[in-house]
């Protein structure tokens, strides 16, 4: 019996529909598109490598998903806000060297491709990366009904950066005597949704709306602050909680956290599964989505720039001396 490529499940004019509307509702104009060269529709995506003014040019390169969160945005039917997930997860881990952001690509793959759901996906895709200071430069979709169920979807992200290295940030510049500055998480961000999922499964729907918002994008915080003061070293808070924090500091060294208000879903999330303290924070966020370590003498001011922007921020802790591989504590 003959059978087409459309009749097995793949429908290669709606991919091309995809595009083409891809095409037209692009911005006017976007960040650093003086750059581009060849965008979307090529094989490839060209963008000018030339970077006047740096002493010594490196290319920052990341790569993420949004985990099991996906499951959550499918049965919901929310494809733009976890485009912003996506972009957020790749762009936050990009600027924590002090990066700053070119160009994004992304791969979206679904069981069947519904164009409006692809539509919202890549609209908030695109608002993502306006935000960031990010040129959308190119990207897959892929239609695999033998892989996905019908209504399933997953989506990567790849985000490249340029950082002059005599002023990356980093652990090398980390002293004992920082301070640590932690930037709010907007919830639960797109980590531990394998937990999370299990632990609202019964009340799902009452509390989807929380755990659906979207992760929070630090370009622009990062921005206002590094104009105004000296940042040693930035961590993004995703997988790990506070575990995290010793990937920013030089050995004998330990980050010592202050208590902090937690946003109500992490209260709720420990009432509902019985972890402790330590067990929440070294697996959530648990309210920070990214620290930054400064110079004592320099936090009110980052501060204070942060409030000009609408952007709130409080103190975490501090930097001490300490034996062996870095660690944290919150005594």
């Amino acid at each position: 019996m003959p059978i087409n490529y459309k009749q097995s499940g793949v429908d290669v004019e709606a991919g091309d529909h995809l595009v083409d509307w891809l095409k037209k509702h692009s911005p006017e104009r976007w960040p650093h598109q003086e750059r581009l060269v060849s965008g979307i529709g090529g094989f490839a995506g060209l963008f000018k490598a030339q970077f006047p003014g740096m002493q010594d040019p490196c290319l920052v390169a990341c790569t993420d998903g949004v985990g099991t969160k996906i499951k959550l945005a499918a049965q919901y039917k929310s494809y733009g806000s976890v485009a912003q997930d996506l972009v957020a997860m790749c762009v936050n881990d990009l600027i924590c060297c002090g990066a700053q952001p070119l160009f994004f690509l992304d791969y979206f793959a679904t069981g069947r491709l519904v164009l409006e759901n692809a539509q919202e996906f890549l609209a908030g895709l695109q608002k993502a990366c306006l935000e960031s200071e990010l040129l959308l430069l190119g990207g897959e979709t892929a239609e695999m009904p033998d892989v996905y169920s019908e209504g399933d979807f997953d989506c990567a992200g790849f985000s490249v950066g340029i950082v002059d290295r005599p002023r990356a940030w980093g652990l090398e510049k980390v002293k004992v005597g920082d301070r640590l500055l932690a930037l709010p998480s907007s919830g639960c961000h797109s980590n531990g949704y394998s937990l999370l999922r299990k632990i609202f499964v019964k009340d799902l729907d009452q509390w989807a709306k929380e755990l659906l918002i979207p992760t929070a994008l630090y370009v622009k915080p990062l921005k206002v602050v590094r104009e105004v003061v000296e940042i040693h070293a930035v961590a993004h808070i995703t997988g790990g909680g506070m575990d995290n924090l010793p990937r920013i500091l030089p050995n004998d060294t330990k980050a010592v956290l202050r208590p902090w208000k937690w946003p109500e879903v992490f209260k709720e999330v420990q009432k509902r599964s019985g972890m402790s303290d330590l067990e929440m924070l070294k697996t959530l966020n648990c309210g920070v989505g990214m620290v930054l370590v400064l110079p004592e003498e320099q936090v009110a001011k980052a501060r204070k720039e942060l409030e000009k922007v609408s952007v709130s921020s409080f103190e975490l802790g501090h930097v001490e001396t300490a034996l062996g591989e870095p660690s944290w504590e919150m005594p």
